[in-house]
């Protein structure tokens, strides 16, 4: 499962391009992705060529969670515009969700040095610092990120994760319950607030009315993986054992925990 949560930008034109081409970044702004392709067509047919359709073809496919496409051209134009910050924290955020890290921090280190960096390039250094296990990093990142978007649940939400890999469960369920009521709609979030609970608290996950099997047997599993850092074993063994039961398809991954969970006795 993902916990951990990347803002994808919306996308900003750049100055001047053709008119259709402004259309094309209106309509991907919006998430009318297949209007801003067949725009682009367009344009191209109409002659649109160069800078401006480099940019709105490498926000479309940023948009498109194309990152490997997005993540070549905007290596391209931030090569030749090497003071553009937006350029480079999409280059860092498209390389982060490649798990290319060297790329990504070499990329959100010179976007969060530029003047007037953005939230998102602060929160997407935080989540490369999270997978080195920098933890310094992490908290002075997601704090420079939530003092620029004070009402972006994504941030508290990617700090709760980050003290969750540390360990930290009850300073964990703060910035997750603030996450929540910022976006009491994000599955992820609720997840990840009901998996802080979850490693304080003396009971396992119940399931949800009318939740997937594939849903509960992997919030147990993640329950089991909690309980198991803390040293219950009991508990471990518990919810890898109901994961098990619950769904045949995570049988091999929450076995494969419970073996462990089992050998430490």
């Amino acid at each position: 499962m993902l916990f951990l949560l990347l803002a994808v930008p919306a996308a900003v034109a750049a100055a001047q391009p053709a008119p259709g081409l402004a259309e094309a970044a209106h309509a991907i702004e919006a998430g009318r992705l297949d209007q801003a392709r067949t725009m682009i067509n367009a344009a191209v047919v109409q002659g649109a060529q160069g800078d401006a359709l480099d940019r709105t073809l490498a926000d479309l496919a940023f948009a498109e969670h194309n990152y490997v496409a997005a993540l070549a051209r905007y290596e391209v134009l931030q090569a030749v515009h090497p003071g553009e910050s937006r350029l480079t924290e999409r280059a860092g955020i498209a390389a982060l969700h490649l798990k290319q890290l060297a790329k990504a921090v070499a990329f959100l280190d010179k976007a969060i040095a530029a003047p007037g960096a953005s939230w998102r390039a602060w929160n997407g250094r935080g989540v490369a610092a999270d997978y080195q296990g920098d933890w310094a990093t992490a908290d002075r990142s997601y704090q420079r990120a939530a003092g620029l978007a004070p009402s972006e649940g994504q941030v508290l939400n990617n700090l709760g994760w980050s003290l969750l890999m540390r360990g930290q469960w009850q300073a964990a369920i703060d910035p997750l319950e603030r996450a929540a009521s910022l976006s009491p709609r994000s599955k992820r979030i609720a997840d990840n607030l009901e998996l802080a609970q979850s490693a304080v608290a003396n009971d396992l996950p119940r399931r949800r009315p009318g939740e997937s099997d594939e849903s509960w047997a992997a919030r147990l599993n993640d329950a089991g993986v909690v309980a198991q850092l803390r040293g219950d074993r009991k508990r471990a063994v518990a919810a890898f054992a109901q994961a098990i039961e619950a769904r045949s398809q995570w049988f091999e991954r929450a076995a494969n925990n419970l073996s462990l969970a089992e050998a430490t006795k």
